[in-house]
């Protein structure tokens, strides 16, 4: 198998944690140390680490990520393996004997049979699992595709169908169910397959560009220098020009592969992993890692080049002369020198966020350190924007978008950069909600299953590093990188939920923010789809061009929950903390709430009244009446109870502001406040024909005969007793009647004496 890598994406600049990285792997790492075994393949569809010995197999579930998982094992006869996977549906174990022969276990019956192929015809470059409807095995010569039907019951493999090509290796990933098959003098040649539950899709055949060496010299390409990746939901090749120095991008669609640009490399030997829709690009021979967003417009990487980190590992263990990195934390026992070597000679890099440590049988799993990133740049929009996009921590990209807008609002920068990241943050906010991606959970796992690549066979010689290795030591690769949609790719013009979740998403943050470019796409990319703007663009394709994506399901593993925050967080967490830290004239911070309510109204999103409320006592600080009235007679603060009540009490000292509040209060129907205000006032008779003409029936008489006694006026009193006596059915029969005629009588007599 070869170290591949896939997915990715860009963002902003970053120095890592204690400034020394952004990427970190994290101790302890998964232990794979069967005795006994003869090498090691990593099943990227069933997401397993598979070692084998003589009569065995041990497999370890490397999705999700636990250091502890048991191994499970499988009983198989003796005989050389160079490859070995398992079906989709976890039944069958095929282990590749030689360049003729696969054989197949039968897990739970034991039963065993064999496929050959004919000596003189061709050899086998390796095979793997699908789950199309026309086939369940595929096997990959140097003659082409051999599309088969495996039957364990009948120990039959029937072909189906056979794609005649010439091979000299191939690239395949069970998340893009995509093959790529390289040919011709220098395997710069490429024919492409995308086999999916939908059908078979087969891409136009395209080359992939390289630099010449020297005059008379054709550089050849290598399968290890061939990566498919999925980013953002759409499926690249990447390809290193290690004559250019440069790592090339294509970009997949029905027909047409389109070249999008290029990333320069600085090391002979690279490698990549994506992590969370970042691309990380190895740099092994300077032991650095340099991270790309893809979604963005800059070609530039998000961080200058910075060592991988160790985290949890012993800092007296870590070796010096293999690993650059400085910042070794949380002090671990029983920890060999061998286990701290960054960038080993037998690492192996396994899409899209794994590196096996082949010679000391370690599986260890890539980290993304947000906060070091998002601390290493000043450009607060460009980090939120990255902030947003992650999904795996999304819980703390969010605590770190609100630590940054909470910032640059203390340290009042201009209005213009905080209501740009306003800006960002509610667009966020909206597409989670219209997307129902706001904090949805979504299952980790997934159902499906698929092949594998083999990591090294260190007791044949092979290189672990190099890929997969058949009979007569040649490499043939078999990746287990990107994702892509089974489904969408038969499928132009119906979008799948996730993918309309993450480009809807993407796309309109640009479009809404970038001006006088070109608007993105929105939901799951059609046959009408173009090209996305991104890092790696450089041309744009017609509208018969649709372009290959990501599975809803492979994509669904990363999507725990949104970044996005609502509005009343943004008021808890981002406003009225900042409102009781600011000190001095409350302007600047109405200015940035006006950003803010003009940003929601743009989005159509709903404001709480909370934020209105506080705008009012922050303009009311000052006294700003005359500010005040304009927000509320063109609406800027919306009108709700609360508001109006907030109008109320300020309007002890500001009347205008008082009928402004009870202007509201009549404006949203709140007829019973209202009454109970004017009857606060002293105006009672008033309060009665208001009660009487909007039928105010939820107000106690009691209410206004108390009030009239305590007036002290007899008239009054036996206005408000007339008053109930004629318009309330059955008022003269209420205690209330008797009494309070009772207490007019005597407010008579009184005054008669």
């Amino acid at each position: 198998m070869s170290a591949k890598a896939s997915s990715s994406q860009l963002s902003v600049s970053s120095s890592g944690s204690g400034g020394l990285s952004h990427v970190y792997i994290q101790h302890p790492p998964l232990r794979y140390n069967a005795p006994g075994t003869r090498g090691l393949f990593y099943d990227d569809g069933n997401k397993l680490l598979i070692s084998p010995t003589s009569d065995q197999v041990f497999s370890w579930k490397a999705v999700p990520f636990d250091p502890h998982v048991a191994p499970t094992s499988d009983s198989i006869s003796e005989g050389p393996i160079l490859s070995i996977r398992y079906s989709l549906d976890a039944k069958i174990i095929a282990i590749q004997r030689s360049s003729l022969e696969i054989q197949f276990f039968h897990r739970e019956t034991g039963q065993n049979f064999c496929h050959k192929c004919k000596p003189e015809s061709d050899s086998i470059l390796g095979f793997f699992w699908t789950d199309c409807l026309l086939c369940n095995f595929v096997l990959v010569k140097t003659s082409g595709l051999d599309l088969l039907a495996c039957d364990a019951e009948s120990k039959s493999l029937n072909v189906v169908e056979t794609r005649k090509l010439n091979v000299s290796w191939y690239v395949y990933t069970h998340e893009s169910r995509l093959v790529l098959l390289a040919s011709g003098m220098q395997c710069k040649t490429f024919n492409g397959f995308q086999l999916s539950s939908a059908g078979i899709v087969r891409l136009p055949k395209f080359e992939m560009v390289m630099a010449k060496s020297e005059a008379n010299s054709k550089p050849v390409l290598a399968d290890e220098d061939v990566y498919i990746a999925t980013i953002y939901g759409r499926i690249y090749c990447l390809q290193i020009d290690r004559v250019a120095m440069l790592l090339h991008s294509y970009r997949f669609y029905r027909d047409a592969v389109v070249q999008q640009g290029s990333l320069p490399i600085y090391s002979n030997k690279v490698a990549v992993s994506v992590v969370d829709n970042v691309l990380l690009i190895h740099q092994v021979g300077a032991k650095v890692v340099i991270l790309y967003d893809i979604f963005a417009d800059s070609r530039s990487p998000i961080s200058a080049p910075l060592p991988l980190l160790f985290r949890g590992f012993p800092r007296s263990n870590t070796s010096s002369s293999r690993s650059t990195a400085k910042d070794i934390e949380i002090p671990e026992a029983n920890t060999s020198d061998s286990e701290a070597i960054i960038y080993g000679d037998d690492w192996t890099f396994l899409v899209p966020d794994l590196i096996c440590d082949v010679s000391n049988k370690l599986l260890w799993k890539i980290h993304l350190d947000l906060e070091a990133i998002s601390a290493s740049s000043s450009e607060a929009p460009s980090v939120l924007e990255f902030l947003q996009r992650r999904k795996l921590e999304a819980s703390k990209a969010k605590q770190l978008c609100l630590a940054i807008t909470r910032n640059v609002i203390l340290e009042r920068r201009p209005v213009s950069t905080v209501a740009k990241a306003i800006d960002i943050l509610l667009m966020s906010y909206s597409l989670s909600l219209k997307t129902g991606s706001y904090l949805k959970g979504i299952k980790t796992e997934k159902t499906s299953h698929s092949a594998g690549t083999q990591m090294g066979i260190p007791q044949s010689g092979a290189s672990a590093s190099t890929g997969e290795v058949d009979a007569h030591g040649t490499s043939t690769k078999h990746q287990s990188s990107a994702i892509v949609d089974n489904e969408s790719l038969n499928r132009s013009g119906n979008s799948s939920t996730s993918d309309s979740e993450d480009n809807t998403q993407f796309n309109s943050l640009k479009a809404n923010l970038k001006v006088n470019k070109e608007k993105l796409s929105s939901g799951a990319e059609s046959s009408s789809s173009e090209v996305y703007p991104s890092s790696l663009q450089s041309q744009n394709l017609g509208p018969s061009n649709s372009p290959l994506n990501a599975s809803v399901s492979e994509r669904q593993e990363s999507q725990l929950m949104s970044p996005a925050i609502s509005t009343d967080e943004m008021y808890s967490l981002l406003f009225a903390p900042v409102e009781e830290e600011m000190v001095g004239d409350p302007s600047y911070l109405v200015a940035i709430i006006v950003e803010f309510l003009r940003s929601a109204s743009s989005e159509k999103i709903k404001v709480q009244p909370n934020i209105y409320v506080l705008t009012i006592q922050l303009l009311a600080r000052n006294e700003r009446y005359a500010e005040l009235s304009l927000f509320i007679i063109n609406k800027i603060l919306e009108p709700s109870k609360e508001v109006a009540m907030q109008l109320l009490e300020l309007g002890r000292q500001n009347s205008q502001i008082r009928k402004l509040g009870l202007d509201m209060l009549r404006q949203l129907s709140l007829h019973h406040d209202y009454v109970l205000l004017l009857v606060q006032d002293g105006y009672y008779l008033e309060a009665l024909r208001y009660a009487r003409k909007h039928k105010v029936v939820t107000v106690r008489p009691s209410l206004f005969l108390e009030a009239a006694v305590s007036s002290n006026d007899s008239q009054l009193l036996a206005a408000v007793l007339r008053f109930f006596s004629d318009f309330t059915p059955g008022f003269k029969n209420t205690t209330d009647c008797h009494g309070y005629c009772r207490i007019l009588k005597e407010m008579n007599s009184d005054v008669a004496v």
